[in-house]
């Protein structure tokens, strides 16, 4: 039972002490440290997190300082302002495991898209979206102006009026961001509903595919960002999911030290959330272990799997540190409890 104002991290600290929830333990205080001696985290964020409403979690611990870059696909970039913008209109369906065929044709006709459990509803997000963010992009191809893909949502979700949100503006990690102008890298965007329908435009010649930076400048403008957030204590690397979100923005160290031939600081700490195993060349990216191998990591940096589904641990880790944040005295201490409890179990092997 919580006997303090942190009752979150008093239960990871408690019960959390083998299997999955040792590594969750463990890479929860590992973060906590890292952040605590003045370190930074950089976020890499997969999967259909925004649609599970991850933003309820990150968008408090971006504005709390627990956050401080993001690579995450165009999927979580723009849901994450359909969240905001149309999650009154959005259906759940919480027996989606017995569909069939003929369910997911109706769940279509509805102009609805399933994710999982829950929908995205055309009308109140896509095409809402598409009429603020199509002449958006048709005035850039006047002026010849070129932006990267989240700079034109960053100034889209800061321009909407508080008149025009459905859900929660304090739950929305995108509008959390763009107001801490976080660095971001949106690799790989044009494989999103957005991606698409720039293409479609690009197509009938409405707009200029130029408008829109690419990969590659993600990458060299990274250089620069990854420079600034790894000095002092570094930076680490929190990633949830496998795939390109993850792959992009932690070569950036290899690349530096071989391509840019400069000096570079590594990874100070690893962490990924996933249910797929990473090992086989699972889209879930490699272990650790082989991250070291192509110079992402080092053998003292602090790494951790987590093989678990992130949408129930990612928003725990985060409301305690959440807490942590705002009583570390209390966080510190019960940190190290835990820590002296479990001391005398361990058994190093080398």
């Amino acid at each position: 039972m919580a006997t303090s104002s942190l009752p979150i991290l008093e239960f990871v600290a408690r019960n959390y002490r083998n299997f999955n929830a040792r590594s969750t333990r463990v890479a929860l205080f590992a973060y906590w440290d890292h952040i605590q001696s003045g370190g930074k985290m950089y976020w890499a964020v997969a999967g259909a997190m925004s649609s599970a409403q991850l933003g309820i979690t990150l968008a408090p611990a971006i504005r709390a300082g627990l956050v401080h870059g993001l690579s995450v696909t165009g999927a979580n970039l723009e849901e994450s302002l359909f969240r905001l913008v149309a999650h009154d209109s959005y259906k759940d369906f919480p027996d989606y495991r017995y569909f069939t065929k003929k369910d997911d044709t109706k769940i279509l006709k509805d102009r609805m898209r399933r994710v999982t459990d829950t929908s995205i509803p055309e009308d109140e997000a896509f095409r809402s979206v598409e009429k603020i963010l199509v002449p958006m992009w048709e005035r850039a191809t006047k002026d010849g102006e070129r932006r990267f893909w989240h700079e034109y949502f960053y100034e889209l979700i800061l321009s909407i009026p508080k008149s025009k949100y459905e859900g929660n503006p304090d739950d929305c990690w995108l509008l959390a961001a763009a107001k801490a102008k976080l660095p971001m890298v949106v690799p790989g965007h044009e494989d999103s509903t957005f991606g698409n329908i720039f293409a479609s435009h690009v197509k009938f010649n409405d707009c200029s595919a130029s408008i829109v930076k690419s990969g590659i400048e993600y990458m060299a403008n990274l250089y620069d960002d990854y420079k600034k957030l790894s000095t002092g204590k570094g930076v680490g690397f929190f990633q949830i999911g496998g795939g390109i979100a993850g792959d992009f923005p932690i070569c950036v160290v290899p690349s530096i030290k071989y391509d840019l031939q400069e000096k570079v600081r590594p990874w100070a700490y690893f962490c990924q959330i996933s249910d797929s195993t990473t090992s086989y060349g699972s889209y879930s990216g490699a272990t650790p272990n082989e991250k070291i191998t192509w110079d992402k990591l080092t053998e003292s940096t602090p790494m951790f799997v987590i093989e678990s589904d992130a949408t129930i641990v990612a928003p725990m880790m985060l409301t305690a540190l959440l807490e942590a944040k705002a009583n570390p005295k209390a966080a510190d201490a019960i940190i190290k409890a835990s820590r002296a409890e479990t001391k005398k179990h361990l058994v190093k092997m080398r």
